[in-house]
């Protein structure tokens, strides 16, 4: 959604997932790309509301379930508890890396209620492998059903990777997962090296579609697994068609490593503020690496976006000042 400005409509969200679904696919997330409740001037106004678009995708699927994303601090629990009427029966609960305290409201409310419950380590390339483990155990211990390690940035490479799985597969008695961004090229050789290191969740995106570089291509991942000795219980083929046409079509630009995705992986920079950073290099005048590089040494997570904004002013050389209140 993110790479697509959130404008696909109810019957796009409903042809994607019954391909999906017709190739063996077993969860398949819905609604906005930063999650529920995020339709709004600050993140982008999506299409059509979370619950149309989660009802469109469980009235196009026959087996697959269907799950909504919850940020907390964007997300409520009332806003859940719509997808939940709209049919999801998984929920993916997204905190920064340094706080998984963040989650135990929406992941044990979430459980009582009876979903599957998959939590995010964002940006888990910002923490060393054990403390990012202990993190994760704090997930367990409110009830996550699988704990993911996530690149949000694609900054990790295969060892990086590894190394951040392989830590939580002795920490916690959760599955584990890996989510991948592929700025650095990398995006399915990590995925296999997660895999190597115990994840046995693995999420990709047709054609890649996802912010900045995109994310794992599912496609690529389905033949690449097969081609590694892996199971996947997924039709190829089926996932290339569902790519090739019903995907493909909807994508206004090719997803390739630009050059403010590479930069935006390297300086370790969330990958949604890859459109935003390209609007304020281009209106200040400014190399968007300029920008990206400077937001990166800030170390700015998710949510900060507004940081892009002051950091392109400063390095400008120019300040906004608020306008005199005229006499009355």
């Amino acid at each position: 959604m993110s790479s697509v400005s959130h404008q696909f409509t109810t019957d796009n969200v409903a042809a994607i997932a019954a391909g999906l679904d017709r190739a063996g696919v077993p969860t398949i997330e819905v609604a906005h790309g930063i999650g529920l409740g995020a339709s709004s001037i600050q993140y982008g106004q999506a299409a059509a509301t979370d619950p149309e678009y989660i009802r469109a995708a469980v009235g196009a699927v026959e087996h697959a379930d269907i799950a909504a994303l919850y940020v907390p601090g964007i997300a409520t629990l009332t806003e859940l508890q719509g997808a939940i009427d709209a049919g999801i029966r998984t929920v993916r609960v997204a905190v920064h890396c340094t706080e998984a305290d963040c989650a135990q409201q929406p992941v044990e409310w979430a459980k009582s209620k009876g979903l599957t419950v998959m939590c995010f380590l964002m940006m888990s390339h910002k923490l060393e492998p054990e403390p990012l483990a202990e993190q994760a155990a704090k997930l367990d211990s409110y009830g996550a059903d699988v704990v993911y390690v996530v690149d949000s940035a694609g900054a990790m490479v295969p060892q990086q990777a590894g190394a951040r799985v392989a830590a939580l597969r002795s920490a916690i008695n959760a599955h584990i997962g890996f989510h991948a961004h592929n700025n650095l090229g990398v995006g399915i050789a990590n995925a296999l090296t997660a895999a190597e290191n115990g994840a046995t969740y693995i999420d990709g995106s047709l054609r890649g579609l996802g912010a900045s570089a995109g994310n794992a291509q599912t496609e690529v991942l389905a033949a690449a697994f097969e081609r590694a000795g892996w199971r996947t219980d997924v039709d190829l083929f089926g996932l290339i068609d569902t790519a090739e046409h019903v995907v493909a079509p909807l994508m206004t630009e090719p997803q390739i490593v630009d050059e403010t995705a590479l930069v935006l992986g390297y300086a370790g920079v969330y990958s949604t503020f890859f459109h935003p950073t390209k609007r304020a290099a281009k209106k200040f005048g400014l190399p968007t690496r300029d920008i990206l590089l400077e937001l990166g040494r800030r170390g700015v997570i998710g949510g900060q976006e507004d940081m892009i904004i002051d950091v392109a002013s400063e390095l400008a050389g120019r300040t906004y000042e608020t306008p005199e209140v005229a006499a009355v």
